[in-house]
């Protein structure tokens, strides 16, 4: 009798043999990357259909191949170079302010869109889907600038009499929608479009009233805010980006510890996966309804807060909250619903929007296409099968073990 072979131990994998195995895997991480190489790909595409000189050369293509590839490689790169210059770093800038410029900038427009794209996704998380950021902002705008200009009060706490007047005024358009769904179950979606045009004509409005509009212009907008009551710049006064971005971390990591490390965060997340099963456990739906929207509403009330206490804006216009809510719906997309995601989504949001803004005055590339660009992204990134499909990525480690566990040994 022999005795029986013992099982070799196999050998651990290197770090490095792990990350090649895992590299071409199906996770967020590469799907999101692709995603970006599929976007820039196509919008390479319409950067040379849109130039009517490249056009040009692809009529003779056959004779000449060159010329096509060259003019739309020169095209091409020129328009990203503008687009990479204008959002980080330009390397032929000269001096320290030109040099940070376009992270400035980049930071500038990214500040309100985490604000509302934290709205949006704690909505979702929730179970609810609010598009009401929109109007949400506009509320928040309207409360802090008129306690901007209104209210005579010393710095700090003009300033925090302000941002907590945004946020308040977000908070109560925010609840309007959420007590309906809980009390009536009428549907959020509807509520919060509704209140958006609300809040747009109701910003139209209150500008031209006697004490809110400039009583020098004839035009509609209102009084400058206070200094006082602006948030600080980060950089001097020649650069744009402001605390705002700070405070956008900061609230980014509130919202974190909220839904990950928190009863009441439990108890929303609970209720947006199946708000059967937490009533049934003890959970009041009705009143997570309503915390859902009200928390929403104050997150986008903070982010109209930066426009007109920032550096974007210091008075009220009918334009002054911009598209900030909508483009937050599509950094929630992004960002996955997940605060940290959104942080990055808004980033980059914020980067194709400076970016663009060189693009467009040094390239001749339209604006428009930037907003093309950040659609394909949204696109691609909400359809990863999409992407998993073009690239043939295998299955990560983590969903093939789900699947084993799942049928079972």
């Amino acid at each position: 009798m022999t005795a029986p072979k013992q099982p070799t131990e196999q050998p651990r994998p290197t770090l490095g043999r792990l990350f090649l195995d895992n590299l071409w895997a199906a996770n967020t991480v590469t799907v999101t990357v692709l995603a970006l190489v599929l976007a820039m790909v196509v919008g390479a595409i319409l950067i040379i259909v849109s130039d009517p000189e490249v056009l040009a050369t692809y009529s003779y293509i056959t004779a000449r191949p060159g010329d096509a590839i060259n003019s739309s490689w020169t095209v091409v790169s020129e328009a990203y170079a503008n687009l990479f210059k204008g959002a980080v770093f330009d390397p032929d800038a000269v001096g320290f302010q030109a040099a940070l410029s376009p992270i400035s900038e980049t930071l500038t427009y990214t500040a309100p869109l985490v604000f509302t794209g934290l709205a949006v996704a704690l909505a979702f998380r929730g179970g609810l889907f609010n598009i009401g950021a929109q109007g949400q902002a506009t509320i928040g705008v309207i409360f802090a600038a008129v306690a901007g200009f209104a209210l005579p009060l010393p710095p700090v706490l003009h300033l925090l009499v302000a941002l907590i007047a945004g946020a308040a005024g977000g908070a109560i358009w925010g609840f309007i929608p959420g007590i309906l769904k809980a009390r009536t179950g009428a549907h959020e979606v509807i509520n919060t479009i509704m209140l958006n045009y609300i809040g747009v004509y109701f910003l139209s409005w209150i500008i031209v009233q006697n004490g809110v509009q400039n009583p020098g212009r004839a035009d509609a907008i209102s009084k400058p805010v206070d200094s006082s009551a602006q948030l600080p710049r980060l950089l001097g006064d020649n650069l744009r980006v402001h605390a705002g971005i700070l405070l956008a971390v900061l609230v980014t990591w509130f919202v974190a510890w909220l839904l990950n490390r928190s009863t009441l965060g439990f108890e929303l997340r609970a209720v947006g996966a199946n708000p059967d099963a937490a009533r049934t456990a003890g959970i009041s739906v009705t009143r997570a309804y309503v915390l859902i929207m009200v928390i929403s509403g104050l997150l986008a009330g903070l982010g109209g807060t930066q426009m007109v206490l920032g550096s974007t804006a210091n008075a009220l216009t009918p334009l002054v909250v911009a598209q900030i809510g909508f483009d937050g719906i599509l950094v929630a997309l992004l960002g996955r619903v997940k605060p940290w995601g959104v942080l990055l989504a808004a980033l980059l949001f914020g980067a194709l929007q400076a970016g663009g803004n060189r693009m467009q005055s040094y390239s001749g590339i339209s604006l428009e296409l930037v907003t093309v660009l950040q659609a394909l992204i949204v696109i691609f990134i909400a359809a990863p099968a999409l992407v998993k499909a073009i690239f043939q990525l295998r299955a990560a480690r983590a969903a093939r073990l789900q699947t084993s566990l799942a049928k079972g040994w």
